[in-house]
């Protein structure tokens, strides 16, 4: 395959982003073989750098790379600016019409302070896409509201159903619209660069974490619309509030089993597998509603069941056997090495030269024409200033030496001289 391009390539980005969400959207396009170049705002550069665990050896205990900033910012380039230096901004500028994509994910208007607006980009590049990520998007009396992934979630109506009924509701504990909202960005980028093709036309992208969060609603929303007060869903914990039976169901200790019963052929096979199918006709469970009105019983039942198998794996082989929806609740660690997530490569096992051999998350979807990308690169802050400012800007060697003496470059300390 290395005689024909990648998916992207042949297409630049210039990569504002910070964090997760603007990451997550470059590091997609990278992956699919496009040129980013990551342009890190000096002193420190992405924020994440310092998240994560960092090199061990102590000749690299101040080096700008760490595991945070590998996973979500692999196969970029590193620029490293101080944009408040003179004459910043405006190497920046003669730069952009090189680049087909700009992404940018600061609160909105930070980046037109910084002038980079789209009328500002799209002056020194028509046809230039460009996106915005942010907390509640670029318009709306939300927009000036401070705010990261789980902002947005509250606003959307998510966080409200997740949790004990009778207590708060609860925090998820990685940044589910964070990496979603990316996702949908890198898609709106791939859709924007085919309508360009056809057209000639660049455009402008609003991607928010609230609208990501609010599309997730598969069934609440239209309900709501019509029914107002007189529904309201509400939390139901580890239990779905439709029944099935749908939910959490203990093992034993801290093991657990998720089973997703929804229909009523599905129902009977649980009966057969549990040993018991005079339950599929119980009065109290025949019928969905009923399994619904009684499910703390059919809770106990079935982890009455569970606790009968000397091994978790027992329980889930006699559910698969009778073709019922069912997986043991994974820690991560057992998620890691789990063989179906090696074998499909899910689990992307990595040789980082600072970090050593580290796992990351694979690319969502698998393509046919193009495998996932193993050897995989993560640059330390500036790394390659040089190489973007001659091969985008034209700048020789003693130019760019000369923004290093004015403080213009920065580079990270640990890199050779």
């Amino acid at each position: 395959m290395a005689d024909k391009p990648r998916m992207l390539e042949g297409f630049r980005v210039l990569d504002f982003t910070q964090f997760v969400a603007g990451p997550t959207c470059t590091r997609l396009l990278a992956e699919m073989g496009a040129e980013v170049v990551k342009l890190e705002l000096a002193p420190e550069g992405d924020r994440v750098r310092g998240g994560g665990l960092k090199p061990m050896k102590p000749e690299l205990k101040d080096s700008s790379h760490s595991t945070y900033y590998m996973q979500h910012d692999h196969s970029k380039l590193s620029l490293a600016i101080d944009m408040k230096k003179p004459g910043a901004r405006d190497l920046i500028m003669s730069m952009l019409p090189k680049f087909d994509v700009l992404v940018e994910n600061f609160a909105p208007g930070v980046i037109k302070r910084l002038g980079f607006s789209y009328e500002d980009v799209k002056k020194a590049n028509p046809q230039i896409i460009m996106c915005s990520i942010s907390m509640a998007g670029q318009t709306g009396p939300l927009s000036d509201k401070a705010g990261y992934d789980y902002i947005g979630q509250a606003y959307a109506g998510i966080t409200d159903g997740i949790g004990e009924l009778d207590r708060a509701p609860s925090v998820t504990t990685m940044a589910i619209g964070d990496v979603s909202t990316g996702v949908a960005a890198a898609m709106a980028v791939g859709f924007a660069l085919i309508h360009r093709e056809r057209t000639g036309e660049g455009q402008y992208l609003d991607a928010s974490l609230l609208d990501t969060y609010f599309h997730m609603h598969e069934a609440n929303v239209p309900q709501v619309s019509l029914r107002g007060e007189k529904y309201r869903p509400t939390r139901n914990g580890s239990q779905h509030p439709g029944g099935g039976p749908t939910g959490i169901y203990h093992y034993r200790g801290e093991q657990y089993v998720y089973l997703c019963v929804p229909t009523a052929h599905q129902w009977v096979q649980l009966c057969r597998a549990m040993g018991m199918p005079d339950l599929a006709t119980d009065p109290r469970f025949k019928h969905a509603r009923g399994r619904r009105d009684n499910n703390a019983e059919l809770q106990r039942i079935i982890e009455d069941w569970l606790a009968t198998h000397d091994q978790r794996d027992d329980a889930i082989a006699a559910l698969d056997k009778e073709r019922v929806p069912c997986a043991p609740v994974l820690t991560v660690n057992e998620a890691v090495n789990h063989p179906h997530h090696n074998e499909r490569k899910t689990v992307r096992w990595i040789a980082d030269p600072l970090l050593g051999k580290v796992a990351i998350p694979a690319v969502p979807v698998k393509f046919s024409a193009w495998p996932d990308r193993m050897e995989l690169r993560s640059a330390r802050l500036g790394e390659d200033n040089e190489r973007v400012l001659h091969d985008f800007a034209g700048l020789s060697k003693e130019q760019i030496e000369k923004l290093y003496g004015e403080g213009v470059l920065v580079r990270d300390a640990t890199l050779p001289k």
